[in-house]
């Protein structure tokens, strides 16, 4: 009804608020939290510095840190009812039990309902310390295994692999573990973030907002890359099958998993962070075959890279995990729990300076007519 009106579908390219978080340039393959390489950061730091840094702004001092990772260690606890809730609903999605979860501990914990910037931060590091305590704790119960109590000795990502399989892990399946982390932590207004963005828009707390960023992540659009890697390498098989299955995606105009990104036309920047360590990973655990398949078919996509169709960092990710032992269902809550200091900030700086997010649709639908009373339609 309103002619001249340009609708940005998805609203792609519409910039809807000023951020100083994460900086995403698409052409040249570039991504910064808080004005530092996602280079630097993934060689050079950790997961908690990185949470850090996204949460405050600046890289923090030894003591700083100390504090920083103190306080996250100190909230690795669940509620003896979240147990109970695990349980209840243990053979549902993984994602399913995260949100629920999540939910739950809104109604379960103190102070959960707390706003503003302190009552923001006190439980998104709360959070931050309990999603993976969740996971772990609903893979264990699924499958016939009592949890695992958090070590408050370990790091944030070493803690997790203990928590999930009971053992310590090596030092470097814990620090590619933390990469993994650093290279997923922000990404700017992507779905689930904007998701969280409008949920804080209304006024509502944080276990809201991270409820509703979860909801959204769960689907295959956004967070489901990793998983779909997966099992085109097992559909692949062999690294000598890679060109022709490639030749046939291409050829039936199918996507190609692990190639392309909403705002990427170069490689994504984090992919090569995973590269060299998949391949360590491989030869550790004594199956060099996956990588091999990767190779093959990033070899077999270069003529399309032209168009945009580049590695990202889901194509690397998915292997990560199968050689922990780790299962497809986990991947997206795996995703979550590297993502909470990034939805956090977001939800941060949305409450900063709050605005009821309400954009418009445009009215294409039948013009103004009478009401006909039922008996004589």
């Amino acid at each position: 009804m309103s002619d001249g009106v340009k609708i940005n579908r998805g609203l792609k390219d519409v910039y809807f608020e000023r951020s100083g978080v994460s900086h995403i340039d698409g052409k040249a393959g570039e991504l910064l939290y808080r004005g530092y390489t996602i280079h630097d950061l993934a060689e050079h730091s950790t997961f908690e510095e990185v949470c850090y840094l996204l949460i405050h702004g600046e890289l923090p001092t030894s003591d700083q840190l100390a504090e920083f990772d103190s306080a996250l260690k100190a909230a690795r606890e669940l509620p003896d009812a979240v147990f109970d809730i695990i349980a209840s609903c243990k053979d549902g999605h993984p994602m399913d039990v995260l949100r629920t979860t999540v939910s739950a501990l809104a109604a379960l914990e103190p102070g959960s309902a707390e706003k503003g910037r302190v009552g923001f931060l006190k439980n998104g590091i709360r959070l931050t310390s309990q999603v993976p305590m969740i996971v772990a704790a609903h893979d264990r119960i699924r499958n016939g295994k009592d949890p695992v109590a958090a070590d408050k000795t370990l790091t944030h990502a070493a803690n997790w692999l203990w928590m999930l399989g009971g053992e310590i892990p090596s030092e470097a399946a814990a620090r590619l573990a933390d990469v993994d982390f650093i290279l997923h932590a922000e990404h700017g207004a992507n779905a689930s973030s904007f998701a969280a963005r409008v949920t804080v828009s209304t006024e509502a707390n944080l276990h809201g907002a991270i409820v509703t960023a979860l909801s959204t992540l769960a689907g295959p659009a956004h967070g489901g890359a990793a998983e779909d890697v997966m099992k085109m390498v097992h559909e692949i098989g062999k690294p000598e099958n890679a060109a022709d299955y490639v030749k046939a995606k291409r050829a039936n105009r199918e996507a190609v998993t692990g190639f392309g990104h909403r705002v990427y036309r170069a490689e994504d920047p984090r992919a090569r962070h995973m590269r060299e360590g998949v391949r360590k990973l491989g030869e550790e655990k004594g199956a060099p075959e996956w990588y091999e398949i990767l190779q093959a078919v990033v070899e077999a996509m270069k003529p399309y890279s032209r168009h945009g169709l580049n590695v990202n960092v889901d194509f690397y990710s998915g292997v990560v995990y199968q050689l922990h032992g780790i299962p497809m269902d986990l991947y997206v809550p795996i995703f979550a729990i590297g993502r909470m200091p990034g939805w956090l900030v977001q939800c941060l700086e949305q409450e900063e300076r709050n605005i009821l997010l309400r954009p418009l649709t445009l009215y294409d639908g039948p013009e103004k007519r009478a009401y006909v009373p039922i008996g004589e339609r």
